[in-house]
């Protein structure tokens, strides 16, 4: 059973070690990987026995992931043609027996914002996705893009649910689903890129009957504030917790009955963060 401790913080616990059997799955949006690797990514990496990690907003050249990542991965990364833009990356102990670079929609195919990867565990297939949904701008081309993306997911989530055993689609979506998701829902509320009703109209229709995909930390954590996985750089955002929730596990039921230990791992300090964001990461036990 879920249960509402199952949701911790990296300030608050100590790294658990993988149970025996669990795939462990952590997603980061790292704001640039080489920025992120030269501010300790590298360290996090190491400690965490992660079996895949998502990543998105990586901004580097395909050779350049691959190094920084090192060996023992396999990586399917798909490159923004935009040079410095978005980015998406799926890095596996185990190699995918099949992959996919974009979402489906030509408006995106080379906008690096989504890749998929089939894995094949105990004779079922798991597809992961990565997912970098735009952060959106109010009134601009950057809005109307966000809204064609989420539409995009729209059509793409059924199709992956009806031909997989089992999905799950990670990363920075950029929406605040609720006001348990951020810190300062009044003054954001239909004021502001990711906190708009109609942004929160997509997520309804992600997570309710409609779709039927599951909110993994929502669930595991239930009806508490956050645990917020970005902050702004600006002012005392981090330090006084002033969060938004914007990056998720997004699970098909029979997934989501089998995860658990989610945890946020938020830096003990703002010194030492590798980016503006914190890593999701969740054991999934096959």
């Amino acid at each position: 059973m879920v249960q509402v401790s199952d949701v911790e913080t990296a300030e608050t616990v100590k790294y658990s070690a993988k149970p025996a059997g669990a795939l462990r799955v952590a997603s980061v949006n790292v704001n640039g990987i080489r920025a992120a690797y030269k501010k300790g990514m590298a360290d996090w990496l190491v400690d965490r026995d992660v079996d895949v990690l998502n990543l998105q907003e990586v901004r580097a050249p395909d050779a350049i992931v691959r190094e920084l990542i090192g060996e023992g991965w396999h990586v399917v990364h798909a490159e923004a043609s935009a040079k410095g833009r978005a980015g998406v990356a799926v890095a596996s102990r185990d190699e995918p027996v099949a992959v996919r670079e974009h979402i489906g929609e030509v408006y995106f195919a080379d906008a690096g914002r989504w890749v998929e990867a089939d894995f094949q565990i105990g004779g079922e297939t798991l597809t992961v996705a990565s997912a970098y949904v735009n952060s959106g701008e109010l009134g601009t081309q950057k809005q109307d893009d966000k809204y064609k993306f989420l539409e995009a997911m729209i059509v793409r989530l059924p199709q992956l649910k009806a031909a997989s055993d089992h999905v799950l689609v990670t990363g920075d979506l950029n929406v605040c689903h609720t006001p348990r998701d951020i810190k300062n829902w009044k003054p954001n509320h239909n004021k502001r890129a990711g906190v708009m009703d109609e942004e929160i109209a997509y997520f309804d229709r992600f997570f309710g009957e409609e779709i039927g995909f599951k909110d993994v930390a929502r669930e595991l954590a239930g009806d508490v504030d956050g645990p917020y996985s970005w902050w702004s750089y600006r002012g005392q955002a981090f330090d006084n917790n002033a969060g938004w929730r914007i990056d998720y596990h997004m699970a098909t039921p029979g997934l989501l009955a089998k995860a658990g230990n989610a945890v946020v791992d938020r830096a003990p300090s703002y010194d030492t963060r590798f980016s503006d964001h914190a890593p999701v990461v969740v054991d999934y036990q096959f």
